[in-house]
């Protein structure tokens, strides 16, 4: 009886495959692109109505006729809005430089200490770092701009980037403290069992390690000062401003009426920022998730 019983096992036809609803599937796919497809047509329909008014002519940029194409393709706009913001978005380049990497630098300095050099009162210290990021820059306006007069720094741009040294440090201390305290914890210690103090460990063990966020801090602080416009508004004039004072100048100047202009320089004043994330966009996300997860 166990033979046949074998006999009758080998022969048993198997179980057959769950069936897959392949056209439910296939439905909810096309949905989901379809969606996709509809939200990505909401986003470029901006940028579609700015890169067509900004090759058309005085008579032709009209806001009646702002969705359809040039009647006579020109690029007397963009020569004129270049001429015009060129000198701005040289200054804007020299303040957004060097506020992100003396914002990105003492960041990972704050980070460093506050996830692995624990000292009494850190938690207290790191809120109220953090604190800074939830006050309104409207509501300290007034007596910020009484500071600066105080200590004397000229408007423009040596001012413009002490303020976004100074109110990029809450993000990017947080950012940086949530990487570093994924860091094995053996890293450390091998560097003080060999003899190395604070700084010799940060920079030594710690910085080589830290390029993810280090990308993840200088795209955020870039895009942050290059948008800019409350700050540049009070500290900062059209002669010394960066190119967000500078473009609003030629929305609301005698240009007024010669929205081709103004779309072109908006294209401009736009570029870096989105050159930027084209570039570096997957190391963002990456950055990102590598301080996301313990491991």
């Amino acid at each position: 009886m166990t033979a046949e019983a074998e006999q009758l096992t080998a022969h048993r036809p198997a179980p057959a495959a769950p069936r897959v609803h392949r056209g439910r599937y296939s439905l909810a796919r096309t949905l989901k692109y379809v969606a996709l497809i509809f939200f990505l047509i909401v986003v470029l329909i901006p940028v579609y109505v700015l890169l067509v008014t900004s090759f058309k002519g005085t008579g032709d940029a009209d806001p009646s006729r702002a969705w359809a194409l040039p009647q006579i393709w020109t690029m007397d706009n963009w020569a004129m809005a270049w001429t015009t913001l060129a000198p701005a978005i040289g200054r804007t380049l020299a303040i957004v430089v060097p506020s992100s990497i003396i914002s990105a630098f003492l960041g990972s300095l704050n980070g460093f200490v506050l996830s692995r050099w624990s000292f009494k009162g850190a938690d207290i210290v790191f809120t109220l770092i953090l604190f800074g990021m939830f006050i309104p820059y409207q509501a300290v306006m007034i007596p910020l701009t009484q500071l600066v007069l105080n200590l004397g720094i000229p408007t423009g741009v040596p001012t413009l980037i002490l303020l976004h040294v100074v109110y990029g440090i809450p993000i990017t201390t947080l950012i940086f403290r949530n990487y570093y305290q994924t860091v094995p914890h053996e890293l450390i210690e091998a560097g003080r069992v060999d003899g190395a103090g604070m700084l010799r460990t940060y920079w030594s063990i710690v910085l080589p390690i830290s390029i993810p966020s280090f990308v993840v801090v200088l795209i955020w602080q870039f895009t942050s000062a290059w948008n800019d416009f409350l700050f540049a508004v009070f500290f900062s004039s059209s002669q010394n401003g960066p190119v967000t004072v500078a473009l609003n100048n030629l929305a609301n100047g005698a240009l007024l009426q010669n929205y081709g202009v103004s779309m072109a320089g908006a294209l401009f004043a736009s570029l870096p920022t989105l050159l930027v994330y084209i570039i570096l966009g997957k190391y963002f996300v990456g950055g990102l998730m590598s301080g996301s997860v313990k491991g």
